[in-house]
């Protein structure tokens, strides 16, 4: 190993769980597209994916201790009941494999968020940011903006206008505004404890969040309600997540030193 690669910070993304096929085989599995890790690759991280499986605080504490940052990564609906609702028709029915996956990472948020691990959330993980914190989400945008372009549907990515706030990190990240591959039919509604809003699109539709800086100094939690991912030829918000796990993972360094 060179002395190169010793310094870049470990990004843990969560995965999915559910069942998948490829080749002749059809398998509960856990899985996450490429472009997540080719991403933080890119961006000078090394990734390591976390499969969801049953967790208590212990385990959450002894994954992150292998972690200098964390990515909460797209999927399935959170289950309602996570955030004290009743499900809405459109939303996906909670199976056992969607449950063990909101609880792992509720769980593992909430550690990061103790330990002051690095996060960025990325579509469900706004969500779940959000959730963990005790906010509530719209769990059907059309109802709420009258319209289905936030996803059109068939893996069809659709492009918003984000504009951001000025003063936040995902402003100094991505500039006052940033062209957007979205695929959501949910969003933040009730803003969660010790979160600011860091972005929004043209219906108003909170499109970012991240913890409020002056309230908790020295964490860097971020949240975006788009896809960065899809967008690999702008690295802007997967490297300031690099960049904050490798000041991390450089603090962890020094205590251990001392």
């Amino acid at each position: 190993m060179s002395d190169c690669d010793a310094l870049r910070p470990v990004i843990g993304l969560t995965t999915y769980l559910q069942q998948a096929q490829t080749g002749v085989w059809d398998v509960r599995a856990s899985f996450l597209p490429a472009i997540y890790f080719e991403g933080i690759g890119l961006a000078g991280g090394i990734s390591v994916l976390l499969p969801p499986q049953p967790v208590d605080d212990a385990i959450a504490d002894r994954v992150l201790d292998g972690l200098d940052g964390l990515i909460i990564t797209g999927g399935r609906d959170v289950d309602p009941a996570a955030y004290g609702s009743e499900r809405h028709p459109a939303t996906d029915e909670p199976v056992a494999d969607s449950r063990t996956r909101d609880a792992f990472e509720l769980a593992l948020l909430q550690a990061a968020l103790r330990r002051g691990v690095p996060v960025l959330g990325i579509c469900r993980g706004a969500q779940v940011l959000n959730v963990a914190l005790g906010g509530t989400l719209h769990q059907h945008l059309p109802d709420v903006v009258g319209h289905t372009r936030h996803q059109q549907g068939n893996a069809v990515f659709s492009t918003s206008t984000i504009t951001t706030v000025s003063g936040t990190r995902v402003a100094e990240m991505v500039g006052p505004d940033t062209e957007a591959q979205c695929y959501h039919h949910q969003a933040i509604d009730r803003l969660g404890d010790g979160l600011i809003v860091s972005a929004s699109d043209s219906d108003g539709v909170i499109e970012a969040v991240e913890v409020d800086r002056e309230s908790h100094p020295g964490r860097w939690v971020v949240a975006v309600q788009w896809h960065p991912e899809e967008r690999l030829d702008d690295l802007r918000l997967f490297a300031g997540l690099v960049g904050a796990a490798a000041a991390h993972a450089s603090q962890k360094a020094q205590k251990v030193s001392v």
